[in-house]
Protein backbone atom coordinates (compact mmCIF):
# COMPACT_ATOMS: atom_id res chain seq x y z
CA UNK A 1 0.00 0.00 0.00
CA UNK A 2 1.28 3.14 -1.12
CA UNK A 3 1.05 6.52 1.49
CA UNK A 4 -1.00 8.18 -0.38
CA UNK A 5 -3.73 4.81 0.03
CA UNK A 6 -3.05 4.43 3.80
CA UNK A 7 -3.65 8.20 3.98
CA UNK A 8 -7.12 8.12 2.08
CA UNK A 9 -8.22 5.29 4.36
CA UNK A 10 -6.68 6.38 7.09
CA UNK A 11 -7.71 9.89 7.64
CA UNK A 12 -8.04 10.09 11.08
CA UNK A 13 -4.52 8.55 12.06
CA UNK A 14 -3.01 10.53 8.74
CA UNK A 15 -4.25 13.96 10.82
CA UNK A 16 -2.74 12.74 14.34
CA UNK A 17 0.43 11.32 12.68
CA UNK A 18 0.27 15.00 11.03
CA UNK A 19 0.38 16.45 14.42
CA UNK A 20 3.39 13.97 15.75
CA UNK A 21 5.69 14.98 12.68
CA UNK A 22 4.80 18.76 12.76
CA UNK A 23 7.98 20.47 13.30
CA UNK A 24 8.70 23.97 13.87
CA UNK A 25 8.91 25.55 10.82
CA UNK A 26 10.42 29.22 12.49
CA UNK A 27 13.18 26.94 14.12
CA UNK A 28 16.62 28.63 13.39
CA UNK A 29 19.29 25.63 11.87
CA UNK A 30 22.46 27.50 11.99
CA UNK A 31 23.92 25.54 10.17
CA UNK A 32 23.06 22.96 12.84
CA UNK A 33 23.38 19.09 11.75
CA UNK A 34 21.43 16.12 12.90
CA UNK A 35 24.31 15.14 15.23
CA UNK A 36 23.50 18.11 17.21
CA UNK A 37 19.88 17.10 17.46
CA UNK A 38 20.33 14.17 18.47
CA UNK A 39 22.75 15.18 21.26
CA UNK A 40 19.93 17.88 22.17
CA UNK A 41 17.25 15.16 22.05
CA UNK A 42 19.56 12.73 24.51
CA UNK A 43 20.08 15.59 26.72
CA UNK A 44 16.76 16.53 26.96
CA UNK A 45 15.50 12.87 27.40
CA UNK A 46 17.92 12.19 30.20
CA UNK A 47 16.86 15.95 31.90
CA UNK A 48 13.41 13.75 32.25
CA UNK A 49 14.16 10.54 34.15
CA UNK A 50 14.66 8.34 30.78
CA UNK A 51 17.31 6.93 28.77
CA UNK A 52 18.21 6.59 25.24
CA UNK A 53 20.35 4.51 22.89
CA UNK A 54 21.09 4.83 19.73
CA UNK A 55 19.79 2.38 17.45
CA UNK A 56 21.84 1.71 14.22
CA UNK A 57 20.16 -0.38 11.06
CA UNK A 58 21.66 -1.85 8.63
CA UNK A 59 23.51 -5.05 7.09
CA UNK A 60 26.69 -6.05 6.29
CA UNK A 61 28.16 -9.10 4.36
CA UNK A 62 29.98 -11.81 5.77
CA UNK A 63 32.68 -14.13 4.18
CA UNK A 64 34.01 -17.22 5.95
CA UNK A 65 38.07 -18.05 4.56
CA UNK A 66 38.39 -21.97 4.03
CA UNK A 67 41.30 -24.12 2.58
CA UNK A 68 41.27 -26.77 0.83
CA UNK A 69 42.57 -29.86 3.28
CA UNK A 70 45.15 -31.55 0.28
CA UNK A 71 46.54 -29.24 -1.34
CA UNK A 72 45.79 -25.84 1.00
CA UNK A 73 44.22 -23.80 -1.79
CA UNK A 74 42.27 -20.88 0.00
CA UNK A 75 39.17 -19.57 -1.15
CA UNK A 76 36.25 -17.55 0.74
CA UNK A 77 32.24 -18.49 0.96
CA UNK A 78 30.25 -15.57 0.82
CA UNK A 79 27.48 -16.06 3.63
CA UNK A 80 24.13 -14.32 3.79
CA UNK A 81 24.22 -11.09 5.52
CA UNK A 82 24.30 -10.26 8.85
CA UNK A 83 21.16 -7.94 10.40
CA UNK A 84 20.73 -5.56 13.10
CA UNK A 85 18.93 -2.99 14.25
CA UNK A 86 14.97 -3.17 15.21
CA UNK A 87 12.60 -3.79 12.70
CA UNK A 88 15.41 -4.91 10.37
CA UNK A 89 14.42 -8.54 10.36
CA UNK A 90 14.47 -9.12 6.74
CA UNK A 91 15.03 -6.32 3.74
CA UNK A 92 11.61 -6.63 3.14
CA UNK A 93 10.31 -5.54 6.66
CA UNK A 94 12.40 -2.79 6.53
CA UNK A 95 11.18 -1.13 3.56
CA UNK A 96 7.98 -0.81 5.93
CA UNK A 97 9.25 0.06 9.09
CA UNK A 98 12.25 1.80 9.99
CA UNK A 99 13.00 2.04 13.16
CA UNK A 100 13.91 5.59 14.70
CA UNK A 101 17.72 6.38 15.71
CA UNK A 102 17.38 6.39 19.75
CA UNK A 103 15.44 3.69 21.69
CA UNK A 104 14.09 5.06 25.04
CA UNK A 105 12.88 3.79 28.38
CA UNK A 106 10.64 5.82 29.75
CA UNK A 107 9.82 5.70 33.46
CA UNK A 108 6.33 5.70 34.14
CA UNK A 109 4.11 5.77 37.71
CA UNK A 110 1.28 3.39 37.04
CA UNK A 111 -1.98 5.04 38.89
CA UNK A 112 -4.40 2.59 39.00
CA UNK A 113 -3.80 -1.42 38.33
CA UNK A 114 -0.03 -1.65 39.60
CA UNK A 115 -0.60 1.68 42.02
CA UNK A 116 3.35 2.42 42.97
CA UNK A 117 4.80 0.34 40.51
CA UNK A 118 7.29 2.23 37.80
CA UNK A 119 7.75 0.41 34.76
CA UNK A 120 9.62 1.36 31.75
CA UNK A 121 7.80 3.06 28.80
CA UNK A 122 9.13 1.76 25.20
CA UNK A 123 9.88 5.04 23.11
CA UNK A 124 11.57 5.91 19.64
CA UNK A 125 12.88 9.01 18.01
CA UNK A 126 13.59 9.93 14.76
CA UNK A 127 16.29 12.87 14.51
CA UNK A 128 16.21 15.12 11.50
CA UNK A 129 18.59 18.01 11.30
CA UNK A 130 17.09 21.50 12.61
CA UNK A 131 14.30 22.53 9.59
CA UNK A 132 13.58 19.28 8.33
CA UNK A 133 10.15 18.88 6.73
CA UNK A 134 8.41 15.63 6.63
CA UNK A 135 8.19 14.32 2.65
CA UNK A 136 4.94 12.12 2.91
CA UNK A 137 6.23 10.86 -1.03
CA UNK A 138 9.46 10.03 0.72
CA UNK A 139 9.24 6.11 0.83
CA UNK A 140 11.95 5.95 3.85
CA UNK A 141 10.30 9.07 5.38
CA UNK A 142 6.93 7.14 5.24
CA UNK A 143 7.86 3.77 7.16
CA UNK A 144 9.90 6.05 9.74
CA UNK A 145 6.54 6.99 10.20
CA UNK A 146 4.80 4.14 9.83
CA UNK A 147 7.01 2.85 12.88
CA UNK A 148 6.07 6.33 14.96
CA UNK A 149 2.45 4.89 13.98
CA UNK A 150 2.75 1.25 15.01
CA UNK A 151 5.07 2.26 18.26
CA UNK A 152 2.30 4.78 19.50
CA UNK A 153 -0.72 2.75 19.09
CA UNK A 154 0.79 -0.13 21.08
CA UNK A 155 0.82 2.39 23.94
CA UNK A 156 4.87 3.63 23.24
CA UNK A 157 5.99 6.89 22.62
CA UNK A 158 7.51 7.78 19.24
CA UNK A 159 8.25 10.81 17.48
CA UNK A 160 10.53 12.65 14.77
CA UNK A 161 12.43 15.54 16.62
CA UNK A 162 15.05 18.21 15.25
CA UNK A 163 16.05 18.90 18.66
CA UNK A 164 15.03 18.89 22.09
CA UNK A 165 11.89 16.23 23.06
CA UNK A 166 9.63 16.61 25.34
CA UNK A 167 8.03 13.12 26.80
Amino acid sequence: MRWSEWRARWPEAARELDELLTVDAHAETNGKSEAWAQNEARKSIGSQGAFSWRNNVGATKTKETHACPKCSFRFIVEKPPIRYGLANDSHQLNAKFKSGDLILAIPRKIEQHHVGTTIAQFGSVEVKKPGWHFNPNDDHEAAQAAWATLINRAGGFACFSTGAVKL
